[in-house]
Parts: C-alpha cells; sequence; structure tokens
C-alpha cells in the first residue's frame, strides 16, 4: 500500500485539489492524510472521499510537524509514504512506476521524480548537500555571473535525464519513501518550521539507504519560491539555515564532502554508474 500526506495553509482549493486527485488516481487502495494548518478548516469534495482523512490542526504547526501528525496517522500495511505538496499534479502512471522501482531494489530509500513547471522545463531540485554559500551567501552576491556559477554546481546542471542517478538532497514536494524507515527516523525534525527541512529529512535517510533521482517519470510542480518575494518566509528560510548548519556543520562537515564528491564524480562520467 502506498499512503501519503499532503500539508495545507490557507491554499485555494483549485491548487491542492489536483494533487489530491492525482494521488486518488494513482494508487487504487491507498490513503491520503490531509494536515490542515489553517486557523479555520479549509474545505473541498474530495475530503469527503473515503481514501482520504482530514485533520484539522487548529494552527500553523510548520511543515514538518503538520507532515510528522500525518505520518502518525499512518496506518499498518503502508509499504512507501509519499510526502506531497499541494501544487503538484502528476498523471496515474507516476506512482505504479516509483513503487516498481523502490521494489526493484531494497537498498533505496526515498526516490524523487523528474520535477518539470507547468510548461514543461525542468526544475533543477536535485541538489548538493549545501553550503553556507550555496544556501544562503549566493541570494546577496552582486554578480550575476557568480551567482549562476553556484547555482549551476549546487543544483546539479550536469546530472543526467535519462537513467536513475544517486543525488544527496532530493526536494521535499515530491518524495516517495519506505514507510517503515520513515518511522524509524521520527518522520522530519520539527526543529525547522518551514524550509530545509526536506534536505535534513533526505541526509537521514541517506545514512541508512539510497537515495534516488528517477527522471523516467515526472510530476509538474508550480514552484512559486515563496521566499525569494516575502520577508517573512525569507526570514524563516534563514532561521532554518542557521539550525541546519549549527546541526550538520557549518565549514567542516565529512558527510557533505563525501556525498557531494560522489554526484560530482557521477556527473564527470557523464552518469555511467549502477547509482
Amino acid at each position: 500500500m502506498i499512503t501519503a500526506s499532503l500539508v495545507l495553509f490557507q491554499n485555494p482549493p483549485e491548487l491542492f485539489g489536483p494533487a489530491m486527485q492525482s494521488f486518488l488516481d494513482g494508487v487504487a487502495d491507498g490513503l491520503l492524510i490531509v494536515s490542515d494548518n489553517s486557523p479555520t478548516p479549509l474545505q473541498h469534495p474530495l475530503f469527503a472521499h473515503d481514501r482520504v482523512r482530514y485533520v484539522h490542526n487548529g494552527c500553523n504547526l510548520g511543515f514538518g510537524k503538520a507532515h510528522n501528525r500525518a505520518i502518525s496517522l499512518i496506518p499498518e500495511g503502508s509499504e512507501f509514504h509519499l510526502l506531497l505538496n499541494p501544487d503538484i499534479r502528476f498523471d496515474a502512471n507516476v506512482l505504479p512506476q516509483l513503487r516498481a522501482f523502490m521494489e526493484s531494489d531494497a537498498t533505496i530509500g526515498v526516490t524523487m521524480p523528474r520535477i518539470t513547471y507547468p510548461d514543461g522545463a525542468l526544475q533543477h531540485l536535485c541538489k548538493r548537500l549545501p553550503t553556507p554559500v550555496d544556501l544562503v551567501f549566493r541570494r546577496f552576491i552582486p554578480s550575476k555571473r557568480i551567482r549562476n556559477w553556484i547555482n549551476s554546481r549546487y543544483e546539479l546542471h550536469g546530472l543526467t535525464q535519462d537513467q536513475p542517478s544517486s543525488v544527496p538532497n532530493l526536494s521535499g514536494c515530491f518524495l516517495l519513501v519506505r514507510s517503515r524507515l520513515l518511522k524509524e527516523l521520527g518522520g522530519f525534525d520539527e526543529r525547522y518550521f518551514m524550509y530545509l527541512e526536506d534536505i535534513d529529512l533526505v541526509r537521514r535517510i541517506g545514512d541508512q539507504a539510497k537515495t534516488i533521482y528517477f527522471p523516467t517519470v515526472s510530476v509538474v510542480h508550480e514552484y512559486a519560491k515563496g521566499s525569494y518575494v516575502n520577508k517573512k518566509l525569507l526570514g524563516y528560510h534563514i532561521s532554518s539555515a542557521l539550525k541546519y548548519f549549527t546541526k550538520w556543520g557549518w565549514w567542516f562537515d565529512r558527510v557533505r564532502y563525501v556525498r557531494n564528491d560522489k554526484v560530482a564524480k557521477l556527473i564527470s562520467s557523464r552518469g555511467l554508474n549502477d547509482y
């Protein structure tokens, strides 16, 4: 069984409705748990669906904590759990193919498909584990040429798009995780209110299993990049970055070095490995 969790906060129904329908169309028996952080309950006809469980949290718990509440409700029998953003939509073949891929290799702990913008352009959401330069300083460097160089390196622009690759940092907008492993790890680190909780989670999964990019199938992501235009969200982003680097290391982080070096070598070899 594939289960899923979807965190909402004052999102318009026309945005999250397609995400819910995509999941329900993609699995025959899976349960979708909607964890709503909105101050007043949101409304949607699919909340009454027999394979949807709606939970109103009554306050904004934050992204990771709201997902954790849903994860605590995963029923027995769930083999894989989908962490799903409300601004996602996808075809019915996506989850069966991702499931088959993970079932083919028990060492895979999490996988992410190809993520595109609505116009079909690739979103570069496969990344290195971040350094402070990658995550914070690049936003304030005045030189566009330097920013582009940092982005190209950090976002793995040279990564092959025609076969699976081992990638140390996958986006939390759409992650299929082994349910057992997700529960063993305790889900998201709730010290992050918003942002970087997905990097932290995928990194911890990577301590025990493979973290794989699977570009054979794709999903569409609206991807607003809210912290680039909203000062409050930018504050959350900076706060999470401080927590992340304090936890894992600012300049000296051996795990970061090893995993980033591995993916750099993968790109230089044009992806010619077995991930």
